[in-house]
């Protein structure tokens, strides 16, 4: 019998402006190149169902939605995006890989804006489920990476407006999570992106390889 496909799924997080785009797609290039199937994607969005509620929770006033709103709204596009591309993409043996995941709603809404995770914990195992196989935790200076965020001048700058006590917050969040979490591994995003391009390269074949 021919044992059927197993996909492997890379998640990306980090503070706003701390890379995360730019590497998710270096590390894509960089395992087609060996001649995978990568499926490169993102959160909020990833499907069309999602990507118009990415509109709604990334646009606007910083006050327009409630955590409890925002969580609602984020899990929703997060089991469009499982049920349309990533569980599709697992099961025929591809390496999915998401710039953000349900780390995010844990930092951002569960932790941050309101003392919400055991809501956001309760919805994600009713609704997802699913858990990266390797998330990649980019560290960066929170200053630094606000700067970067806010420069980009998209419409996309909802929680960036938010300012830098949310950011620094984060931050600590996202390094509590690593310290908790085996499937984690923080990389130091203060170098060129070359560097932190290697780095994730070379922690992928550690971590990954041999289930491939």
């Amino acid at each position: 019998m021919t044992e059927a496909p197993t996909g492997r799924f890379i998640s990306f997080e980090g503070i706003d402006g701390s890379g995360k785009s730019t590497q998710a797609r270096l590390l894509a290039e960089h395992l087609r190149g060996q001649g995978r199937e990568v499926v490169l994607t993102r959160e909020p969005g990833g499907s069309p169902g999602a990507e118009e509620i990415r509109r709604l929770v990334l646009e606007g006033d910083p006050g327009r939605w409630s955590p409890e709103t925002e969580i609602l709204l984020f899990t929703a596009a997060r089991r469009d995006h499982l049920e349309r591309t990533i569980r599709p993409a697992l099961a025929r043996g591809a390496v999915v890989i998401s710039d953000r995941f349900a780390d995010s709603t844990r930092m951002y809404q569960g932790s941050f804006r309101a003392n919400l995770r055991p809501l956001v914990d309760q919805l994600h195992a009713l609704m997802i489920g699913v858990e990266p196989d390797l998330t990649l935790i980019l560290d960066a200076d929170p200053a630094i990476s606000l700067k970067r965020g806010l420069a980009r001048q998209t419409a996309e700058d909802r929680f960036e407006n938010m300012g830098l006590a949310m950011q620094e917050a984060l931050r600590e969040g996202f390094l509590a999570l690593a310290r908790s979490e085996a499937r984690c591994a923080v990389i130091d995003a203060m170098r060129t992106p070359e560097a932190v391009a290697g780095d994730i390269a070379a922690t992928v074949a550690a971590r990954l390889e041999p289930a491939a």
